[in-house]
């Protein structure tokens, strides 16, 4: 089989199993389906809901009510907890784990989004499974995603995932609502969401998470225009994960609408550029004919100023706009880069954010 990049979302009511408290078993449960695809080679990524959960249990459920403050400070208090207890469950498959705390701001800083995406391609590269959670002591309305099932949905984005799997108390998504009508009949595919999905949606399940059916399908929706498929499952089903990436028919399945390949060119087509790069005819041939990324060595000119991340047009020597691609360098770091080889990178800066200027895979050649 081969290996894919999956990002695992878990739901507060996953890990509670439907109780107040985080139920140790059920999260060993699906740690166990985790470590089970990550030994077979494949990629896997963990988004979890639970810290609030988590806090609450350690100070003995308090009535706080339910101001944003005290929503801040049970994550605060239970995110470490949280943390502590993933990292002793994984340790028992010897599988090494990092944490992320996420806002919405991060993720729309374009600076702040390559880092962020850098960190966890290193994270994945060195196996390591990061857990990933949004990070809720701090976020404020404007800066929050709101829920974990969109902030599963981006991160399945960034990394460009083959597979985004949402375990919830629900099977997947019902023609009624099964908790209402008997009749309801569980939905195995959904090729396009459009109205009647939304309807289907309902409004929000459990009073243990902050998710219902419609963050959901608003996931799914994000996911599937990013090249994405997507899969809404019951977290108790057994071996669920196993099961889905066998190609068995669990859940939900969402189909992708574009191709990882599709989605990043029309971002890159409709962005506009925040300046120029001018390269020599050596580059030019490479990026047009042989599929390159763009080198320092191949830059002979920057126009106007730009952050890490932004979008520029490439231009050849002739003047022609040959590309379009996400800079992984400064405007300024790139005027001192330009004909300079990249293994000076990080003898001129004593840093590198990698040998190529724009990456083959953020760039679209336009001719």
């Amino acid at each position: 089989m081969q290996p894919q990049r999956i990002v695992v979302k878990l739901g507060t009511s996953v890990l509670t199993g439907g109780t107040t408290r985080l139920n140790r078993q059920r999260m060993l449960e699906v740690v166990q389906q985790v470590a089970r695809l990550y030994q077979a080679g494949h990629e896997m990524i963990v988004v979890s809901s639970g810290a609030v959960a988590a806090g609450r249990e350690r100070l003995n459920f308090p009535d706080l009510g339910r101001s944003v403050p005290a929503k801040q400070m049970l994550s605060a208090v239970g995110q470490g907890r949280l943390l502590r207890i993933y990292s002793d469950l994984f340790d028992l498959f010897d599988i090494p784990v990092g944490q992320i705390l996420l806002t919405r701001d991060d993720l729309d800083d374009r600076a702040r989004y390559l880092n962020i995406r850098d960190t966890l391609i290193t994270l994945i590269e060195q196996r390591v499974v990061p857990v990933i959670n949004e990070n809720d002591t701090t976020a404020t309305h404007e800066i929050r995603v709101g829920d974990n099932d969109n902030l599963s949905a981006l991160v399945a984005n960034l990394l460009e995932a083959d597979l985004l799997v949402m375990l919830t108390d629900q099977p997947g998504l019902f023609t009624a609502d099964p908790r209402r009508n008997a009749d309801a009949r569980l939905i195995s595919q959904v090729e396009r969401i459009d109205d009647k999905t939304w309807a289907l949606a309902g409004g929000a399940g459990t009073n243990v998470g902050t998710g219902g059916m419609v963050t959901k399908i608003q996931a799914a929706q994000l996911a599937s225009r990013s090249g994405v498929t997507t899969i809404i499952a019951g977290g108790k089903e057994p071996d669920v994960l196993a099961r889905i990436v066998r190609g068995e028919t669990v859940g939900t399945r969402f189909e992708p609408v574009n191709t990882h390949l599709e989605s990043r060119k029309r971002w890159l087509l409709a962005d506009s550029p925040a300046g120029v790069i001018r390269v020599d005819a050596g580059a030019a041939q490479k990026l047009v004919k042989g599929g390159a990324s763009l080198l320092p060595v191949g830059a002979v000119a920057v126009d106007g100023d730009f952050i890490r991340g932004a979008t520029v047009a490439v231009i050849a020597p002739d003047g022609r706009k040959i590309a379009h691609g996400l800079t992984s360098y400064t405007s300024e770091e790139i005027r001192q880069l330009c004909g300079v080889k990249s293994s000076r990178i990080v003898e001129i800066f004593g840093y590198s954010y990698g040998d190529a200027l724009i990456h083959r895979n953020n760039m679209v050649v336009l001719i």
